[in-house]
């Protein structure tokens, strides 16, 4: 009798101290994301006495469904393209995508991560919308990189990407692929640079793999450029592994909650907030190199998305003078956004839930 009863105690003990966290989620654990997001609990949550607890994710998707799940996550990083997405699906009338979306609130638009289409170095493809015929890893799903990779390929070519050119492996799993038994043709990478995965290669992988080009100019690429803006991956990031700079597109990655929180949770983000202010010089001098691009405005969102008003409420004050600049970075992924295919469905989890 007395065993039971403390078992039940502690579980209680334990299950109430594991829901009160403050659980922001990230990415994979070589991620420009999860590198962030430790930025955000040593600088900014840490010095007023939030314990930010981050933790690895496969990604976008994911974080948005586990948001709006479970009840100790308070934040999560998320691509602007898997947001869209989100509402997009939302507005159309799916009921699962109106129950995960409906609650969604922006805290503050981020950084660009870069895309990133690594083939052989000795692949007869140079540009991004060379791929058509390729075999493309895409991710696993439930990342933010398999719905970005499966939008470009469909804004450019106007198809689905057949499902026999897909492969959803780890990025560092594609690579050997790529490299070894070329079952791969190209990988799709989304992360800001430098990231991790390319910033920790030796020299020696020049001789084995490189990026493709994106030529804005190109037929092909006219749709994905109105979605996502331009970029420029710096052989200074990867000065191992790049000989020089490689044109390429960007997502705009976002710092995200829900509109669902108790008042203690609510207080929790407003000090959250506060901190931000207080810390976000040291932040951007000490974190991620991304951190740089970050101001703290507000700008104006694409249409349905929404700020989390009590933090908007903070972060406006100390806003900077540059908040136009950042709503021209954020807003193109609304664009184009007007009719999904049944693989951002199934990348959403949505298929089963009602029909395309």
């Amino acid at each position: 009798m007395f065993k039971p009863l403390l078992a039940l105690v502690l579980c209680v003990l334990a299950c109430s101290a594991q829901a009160a966290d403050d659980t922001l989620l990230t990415a994979t654990e070589r991620s420009t994301a999860i590198q962030a997001g430790r930025n955000l609990a040593r600088y900014v949550a840490q010095p007023v006495g939030v314990d930010l607890k981050v933790l690895p994710t496969v990604g976008s998707t994911e974080n948005i469904k586990r948001l709006a799940r479970e009840g100790g996550v308070r934040l999560a990083l998320v691509q602007s393209d898997v947001y869209q997405a989100w509402i997009d699906q939302a507005s159309a009338g799916d009921g699962e995508a109106v129950r995960l979306a409906r609650p969604l609130r922006v805290v503050m638009p981020l950084y660009d991560e870069e895309i990133h289409f690594v083939v052989r170095a000795d692949s007869p493809l140079r540009y991004v919308h060379q791929i058509r015929d390729a075999r493309i890893n895409i991710g696993p799903a439930g990342s933010g990189t398999a719905l970005t990779a499966i939008n470009l390929y469909r804004w450019m070519f106007g198809t689905d990407l057949p499902a026999s050119s897909i492969s959803a492996l780890s990025d560092e799993d594609a690579l050997i692929k790529l490299t070894t038994d070329r079952s791969v043709d190209v990988v799709v990478v989304v992360g800001g640079q430098p990231s991790r995965l390319f910033a920790d290669m030796k020299s020696q992988a020049r001789q084995y793999i490189r990026l493709l080009a994106v030529d804005p100019l190109a037929p092909e690429m006219l749709a994905a450029n109105a979605v996502y803006s331009p970029a420029v991956i710096r052989s200074a990031s990867y000065p191992t592994w790049l000989a020089e700079d490689v044109p390429a597109l960007s997502v705009r990655s976002l710092l995200v909650t829900s509109d669902v929180h108790a008042p203690k949770a609510r207080e929790s983000l407003v000090r959250f907030a506060q901190a931000m202010c207080e810390n976000f010089a040291r932040l951007k001098a000490d974190g991620h190199a991304k951190w740089r691009e970050v101001t703290l405005g507000q700008p104006p969102l694409p249409k349905g998305w929404l700020y989390y008003a009590p933090t908007r409420r903070v972060l406006s004050d100390c806003a900077g003078a540059d908040q136009a600049r950042m709503a021209a970075l954020i807003t193109a992924a609304a664009d184009a956004s007007t009719n999904r295919c049944a693989q951002d469905r199934a990348q959403l989890g949505l298929c089963s839930a009602s029909a395309p």
